[in-house]
C-alpha cells in the first residue's frame, strides 16, 4: 500500500428495507469512486454488500457463520469497473439484519477480515470501514456472551489493526415509525465504537450525498508557535484551517504522441520559454543575462532581485496581541477568507490552561481579540485577524479560539445605502404587507423551530462540482457526450422545494396579493425618465410627493462622472451621485448641482434657462430625499429665493411659485425639521419689497 493512500471497505445494506434507497446509495458510491479515481487514483476500495440471499466470503468457509454476506469485490485499486459495479448493486430478498440472517455486524467483521489480510498491522490511520444502513431490523443474539460484548470485541480489533469507521445511517420518515427499542438498541451497539469512528443520520438524498467523505484531508497546521500577549506572556499555539474552500481539480495538458505500447509514458506536456535578444532574434539570452523590468510610462525600468530583497519586508514570524474589543465591534462581513482555529500546544498542561482561562474569560466578558500574524518567517504580508472564543462543552476537548482575517483599509467598501427605516412614510410596508412578508420568510425557513435544518452544511455537497463530476465520468467513455441533465437529488439544492411550494400556495397568493409585482424594464439612455415641472395635477404628484416616485434605476450609471455638463445636467448629476467608489461624491454632486442652478438663474436671458433650472431643483430634491439630506435642499432654496429677491429675479420665484415647488417636510424626509403644514404654507412664491419711508 502506498504511502498517504487509504484502504477503503464499502460495508453496504442492500436488504429488503433499504431497496428505496439503494438507488440513492448507488449513485453516491459510484460518484465517491470518481473523485478518487481523480484525487487518489491509488486509493484501494473493496465492497461487501449484506442482507442477500447468496453468501459469499471468506470468513463462512474458513469458521463457519457470516451468512447473507457477500464480497462483491475484493480490495484492488480504484477503476473504472468499479464505478459500473457499484451502479447496478444487488437486490437482497431478507432484511440485512434480520434474526434468521446476518447482522450488519457480521458484514464489518468481513471487511475487517478483508483489510487484515491486505495489509497486516502497517499503514495505521489510513485503513477505513464505511458503513450505510438503515439499522432499523433487530440484530441476532451472539453464541456467547451478549451483543454489546460483541461489537466491544471488533472495536478492539479495529483500535489494533488501525482502523476507522464510518457510519451512516439512513432515516426515513417511514423508519421512525417502527420498532423503537430496535432501533435504540442498534443506534446503542454502533456507538460502542471507537471515538475515531464516526457516525451520521440521514434522512433524504440529498443528506446522504453530502454524509459519504469522499476525500480524507489530513489537517496540517499553518503556525506553530507563541500567541505573545505581551513581552513577558507567550502561550504555545498551534493553528489548523477549520475551513476551506472547495475548488475544481486542476486540469492538465494530455499528450497522445506517446506511442500505444510504452507502458511507461506520463502523456504530460512541458513547456519552455526562450528569450531572445530584440537586436539580434537568434541569440537567446541565457538565465543569468536577464533581469526583470517594470514599465514606468515610455520607460522601462530594470530591477534586479538583490535590489527586491533589499526593500522586501520582512517582518518576523510570529503572533502577537494588538488589543480586545467588544464583538459587538467585529461584524460578520468584515471576516474575509477561510476560518482557521487556534488550539494549545497539545500535550502542553499549561498552554491549555492559559488558553481554557482566556477564551473562558472572553467569552464572559463578551470580548474578542484582535491580532498580528505571520504565519512563517520571510513571508511578505502580514495579516491583522480577530480571535474569537470557542469554548468546548466537552470534557475531553480543550478550549480554543476562532480565527478569521479583517480587512485593511484598502479593501473595505464603503457603500452608503440609506436606512430602509429612515424611507417616507408612504414608502413604509402597512401592517398587512409586512404580516404577509413575516409569513412568506418563515415559509422558507431552512432551520424551522421544532425541526431539522434542511440542508445542513456538513451534509449538502456543493451542487456544482457534484454535476462536475457526473459530467467528467460521461467525457471519459464519450468525449462526444452531452452534458447530462440535472439530477433530482441535486436539484434540490439548486431550486425550491416544488412539494413546499405546493402546500404553501395561500402564503405566496397572500404575498403577491399585498404587493403589486411587476417587470422592471430596463432604460435605454434615450429614453430616460425625467421628472416633469409642470403643474399639472398628475405632475404635482412627482414633484410634492417625489419620496413616493423614486426609482433606483434613475441613480445607476456604469459612466463614472466627475463634473456636471452644460448638455444634460441632470444625467451627470444622477450619475455622480451614484457613484460608490468613495464618500465624497454625494457631497460633490450635491454642492455641484447647487452651483450650476445658481448660474442658470443668474445667467438667464428673458427666462430661457428656467426650465432646465427646474429640472435641475427637483432632480437635487429628489436625491437629497434619498441620500437623507433634506436639510442641504432646504437651506438651498430659502438662500434662492433671497437671491431672486437680491437680483431683482421676480420672474423666475413666479415661475417656482407656478410649478408648486416645496421644502422637503419631514413626511418625506424623517432627517427633515419641516413639518407637512408648514411645508406646505412655504411655497417659494415672490414677497412683496418693504415700503421705503422718503
Amino acid at each position: 500500500m502506498a504511502r498517504n493512500k487509504e484502504g477503503l471497505v464499502l460495508v453496504l445494506d442492500v436488504g429488503l428495507s433499504m431497496h428505496a434507497v439503494l438507488p440513492e446509495v448507488e449513485k453516491v458510491c459510484s460518484m465517491l469512486i470518481q473523485k478518487k479515481l481523480v484525487y487518489n487514483k491509488y486509493d484501494e476500495v473493496g465492497v461487501v454488500v449484506f442482507g442477500t440471499a447468496e453468501t459469499k466470503n471468506d470468513l463462512t468457509v474458513e469458521v463457519g457463520g457470516y451468512e447473507n454476506v457477500m464480497v462483491l469485490r475484493g480490495i484492488k485499486v480504484v477503476d473504472g469497473d468499479l464505478v459500473e459495479a457499484l451502479h447496478q448493486l444487488p437486490r437482497g430478498t431478507v432484511h440485512g439484519d434480520c434474526i434468521q440472517s446476518s447482522a450488519f455486524l457480521d458484514a464489518i467483521v468481513v471487511g475487517m477480515d478483508m483489510i487484515i489480510k491486505m495489509y497486516g498491522t502497517t499503514n495505521k490511520g489510513k485503513k477505513r470501514i464505511c458503513l450505510i444502513t438503515n439499522a432499523v431490523t433487530p440484530t441476532k443474539d451472539p453464541y456467547e456472551g451478549t451483543k454489546e460484548d460483541q461489537v466491544k470485541t471488533v472495536a478492539a480489533q479495529m483500535i489494533t489493526h488501525g482502523m476507522k469507521m464510518d457510519s451512516i445511517i439512513i432515516r426515513t420518515k417511514q423508519d421512525r415509525e417502527l420498532d423503537k427499542d430496535v432501533v435504540e438498541e442498534n443506534d446503542f451497539l454502533l456507538s460502542v465504537f471507537p471515538n475515531n469512528s464516526s457516525k451520521v443520520y440521514v434522512e433524504s438524498a440529498t443528506s446522504l450525498l453530502g454524509a459519504l467523505r469522499t476525500r480524507n484531508i489530513s489537517p496540517v497546521t499553518i503556525y506553530r508557535g507563541d500567541l505573545e500577549l505581551n513581552s513577558d506572556i507567550k502561550i504555545k499555539v498551534w493553528v489548523y484551517k477549520k475551513t476551506s474552500e472547495e475548488k475544481f481539480p486542476s486540469l492538465k495538458k494530455y499528450s497522445d504522441k506517446a506511442p500505444p505500447t510504452d507502458k511507461f509514458a506520463t502523456h504530460e506536456i512541458k513547456v519552455d520559454y526562450e528569450y531572445k535578444s530584440t537586436g539580434d532574434s537568434s541569440r537567446v539570452v541565457p538565465p543569468e543575462q536577464r533581469i526583470k523590468g517594470y514599465r514606468y510610462g515610455p520607460q522601462v525600468i530594470p530591477i534586479s532581485s538583490a535590489e527586491w530583497d533589499a526593500v522586501k519586508f520582512k517582518p518576523e514570524k510570529g503572533v502577537k496581541l494588538l488589543g480586545f474589543t467588544d464583538a459587538s465591534n467585529i461584524m460578520r462581513h468584515y471576516y474575509m477568507k477561510d476560518v482557521n482555529i487556534f488550539i494549545a500546544d497539545p500535550g502542553n498542561t499549561k498552554a491549555i490552561l492559559a488558553v481554557s482561562a482566556l477564551a473562558r474569560a472572553m467569552k464572559e466578558m463578551n470580548k474578542v481579540a484582535i491580532v498580528r500574524c505571520v504565519w512563517r518567517q520571510g513571508q511578505a504580508n502580514v495579516v491583522v485577524g480577530v480571535l474569537t472564543p470557542n469554548v468546548s462543552e466537552k470534557a475531553s476537548t480543550p478550549d480554543s479560539f476562532y480565527f478569521n482575517v479583517l480587512p485593511f483599509a484598502e479593501d473595505v467598501r464603503e457603500f452608503q445605502f440609506p436606512s430602509l427605516s429612515k424611507l417616507p412614510s408612504s414608502m413604509q410596508p402597512n401592517e398587512k404587507q409586512q404580516e404577509a412578508a413575516d409569513k412568506f420568510v418563515e415559509m422558507l425557513d431552512l432551520a424551522p423551530t421544532g425541526r431539522e435544518e434542511v440542508l445542513q452544511p456538513n451534509l449538502t455537497p456543493n451542487p456544482v462540482l457534484e454535476r462536475y463530476y457526473r459530467s467528467l465520468e460521461l467525457k471519459s467513455k464519450d468525449p462526444n457526450a452531452a452534458v447530462p441533465p440535472l439530477d433530482e437529488t441535486l436539484r434540490k439544492i439548486t431550486e425550491p422545494d416544488a412539494e413546499l411550494l405546493s402546500e404553501n400556495r395561500a402564503v405566496i397568493e397572500e404575498f403577491r396579493r399585498f404587493f403589486e409585482v411587476k417587470e422592471n424594464p430596463k432604460l435605454k439612455k434615450s429614453s430616460r425618465r425625467r421628472e416633469k415641472p409642470s403643474g399639472s395635477n398628475e405632475e404635482r404628484e412627482g414633484i410634492g410627493a417625489v419620496g413616493e416616485a423614486m426609482d433606483a434605476i434613475e441613480y445607476t450609471s456604469k459612466i463614472k462622472v466627475e463634473e456636471i455638463g452644460a448638455s444634460n445636467p441632470v444625467h451627470d448629476f444622477e450619475a455622480m451621485i451614484s457613484r460608490r467608489d468613495g464618500p465624497q461624491w454625494v457631497s460633490k454632486a450635491i454642492q455641484s448641482m447647487k452651483d450650476k442652478i445658481s448660474n442658470l438663474v443668474e445667467n438667464s436671458s428673458q427666462g430661457d434657462t428656467y426650465q432646465k433650472a427646474l429640472d435641475c431643483l427637483v432632480a437635487l430634491r429628489k436625491a437629497c430625499i434619498l441620500e437623507q439630506e433634506p436639510k442641504q435642499f432646504n437651506d438651498f432654496l430659502l438662500h434662492l429665493l433671497k437671491l431672486c429677491q437680491k437680483r431683482e429675479l421676480k420672474s423666475f420665484s413666479e415661475y417656482l411659485a407656478s410649478h408648486e415647488m416645496t421644502l422637503i417636510s419631514k413626511n418625506e424626509a424623517p432627517e427633515s425639521d419641516i413639518l407637512e403644514n408648514e411645508a406646505r404654507t412655504l411655497i417659494v412664491k415672490d414677497e412683496p419689497k418693504a415700503e421705503q419711508g422718503p
